[in-house]
């Protein structure tokens, strides 16, 4: 009779302990997270400075162009044929510094 009830105490201790190490490890997830965070920050600081789209200002002419042709027939037939769209831009685009462009 002794030996069952010491084995169910001891039952209840290795619960106890394996939930006591869940709590601690949810606990740590908190400042593990805000660590790794911190480190990730800091690499990207390193790297230098990162692309804004508000820093950015560009002058851009686009030119669109198609070409029809249509040729009709003494009955009435036409045949047309196109010449798909062309495109070409041309311009220049600036990134005002972050420092003295007013960034962050």
């Amino acid at each position: 009779m002794l030996h069952a009830r010491t084995k169910g105490q001891t039952t209840l201790e290795v619960v106890i302990l394996i939930g006591f190490v869940v709590a601690a490890l949810i606990a740590m997830g908190v400042y593990m997270k805000r660590g790794i965070q911190g480190r990730l920050r800091d690499s990207t600081d390193q790297i230098g400075e990162q692309y804004s789209a508000g820093q950015t200002t560009g002058t851009y002419v686009t030119n669109t162009g198609m070409t029809q042709v249509e040729n009709m027939t003494a009955g009435g037939g036409v045949t047309t044929t196109i010449s798909r769209n062309t495109q070409t831009k041309t311009g220049s685009e600036t990134i005002t510094d972050f420092t003295n462009g007013g960034g962050w």
